[in-house]
């Protein structure tokens, strides 16, 4: 039996990985030639959050939870290399899958590695070239010791073979992510906000910020909430708010700014697909308005996803408050740019990561 490590420790790891069990519990090889055992780390922290996203999304229950936690950037890696070394030498697999740029694919990729297992990297291949990012640094480190490479877009191809990989260990078959997303949105449910404030479709904004660059600094934070309240147009600001910055300002200050707290996968969506469009600073959200066709603007210098801007619904904002304001006019007067999706964002890229991972299988058994 050829035994597959799958990696999870952090909301965008689960949602990366739900379509990919999928397409492997569908293979003609599972529980005959290939089986896999889940790992969550812990890296993600807050369990009702995490659980809800395991029942929401039917992941199945991990096999093992290392339960690391919180900490510095080096101690969430260091904890979760000694927990899942420990793990292997109860019994080794022969393939460790990481999806994404957390740090627990980071680890575990580093583990798997000093331990003669093949390392799968999805969403390999993918740069912003800015290292002052965390993410930028798991992303450099795990694709310089991986073996198989899957990418979301030719773009992150290209890089790849820019950096020296050979042509035969790089796969472009999409994005595992919006195979999760299209599955699922049927499924969209209104979160308790949307009765309590009379949200209605298309007449909020969604905001998420938790780059350090914009949240760590109270002054800049405050400089940025003012001014998008102030172009919004009194249109009100629902802001899923992480802990850590709900206690580090008094958001009580600024009206029609909505904050609560982190919502659940399919609530959360509901509240993109319905939204005027979303201010934001991560990533993967780019992604989703991207497929969801909902204006997004991003609050950074630059994206590890420029197809999201190229060809789908992102703007890169930086901290230039006059752009803000000129986009946010744009998004008013419905003059928003044409966009389409980028290549094999279509709801399919797992199977076509199970099916090269037959034919490659096909020559190892």
């Amino acid at each position: 039996m050829i035994l597959f490590d799958m990696i999870v420790g952090a909301r965008p790891n689960f949602v990366k990985i739900a379509s990919i069990i999928d397409a492997f519990k569908k293979s003609k090889l599972y529980n005959n030639t290939i089986d896999f055992r889940l790992i969550h780390t812990g890296q993600h922290y807050d369990k009702k959050m995490s659980d809800s996203f395991f029942i929401q999304l039917n992941i199945p229950t991990p096999d093992y939870n290392l339960g690391i936690g919180s900490g510095t950037h080096s101690e969430q890696t260091g904890g979760i290399m000694i927990a899942y070394e420990k793990l292997l030498k109860l019994k080794k697999s022969n393939y460790c899958l990481v999806v994404g740029d957390v740090n627990s694919t980071l680890a575990c990729a580093i583990v798997a590695k000093k331990n003669n297992i093949k390392v799968i990297h999805v969403e390999a291949g993918i740069r912003s070239n800015d290292e002052s990012m965390p993410e930028e640094i798991n992303r450099i480190v795990t694709d310089s010791i991986t073996d198989l490479f899957f990418t979301t877009t030719e773009n992150a191809s290209k890089n790849l073979l820019n950096l020296g990989v050979h042509k035969n260990k790089i796969f472009f078959v999409g994005n595992t992510m919006i195979d999760t997303l299209l599955k699922n949105l049927h499924k969209f449910l209104p979160p308790k906000i949307w009765d309590d404030e009379n949200l209605s479709i298309s007449n909020y904004f969604v905001l998420t910020l938790h780059r350090p660059s914009n949240v760590d600094s109270i002054p800049n934070l405050e400089f940025l909430i003012s001014n998008i309240l102030k172009f919004t147009r009194n249109h009100k600001i629902i802001f899923p708010i992480h802990p850590r910055i709900a206690q580090s300002l008094n958001f009580k200050n600024f009206q029609n700014l909505i904050c609560i707290e982190p919502l659940e996968y399919l609530q959360f969506n509901y509240l993109i697909k319905s939204s005027l469009g979303v201010i934001t600073d991560s990533g993967g959200i780019t992604e989703e308005t991207t497929v969801l066709n909902i204006p997004c603007l991003t609050l950074r210098d630059n994206t590890e996803r420029p197809e999201t801007v190229k060809f789908g619904t992102n703007l890169l904002i930086g901290n230039n408050m006059k752009m803000l304001e000129e986009s946010l006019n744009l998004i008013f007067e419905n003059k928003w740019k044409k966009t389409t999706i980028p290549k094999y964002w279509d709801g399919k890229a797992s199977s076509r990561i199970m099916t090269h991972l037959e034919n490659i299988l096909s020559n190892d058994i």
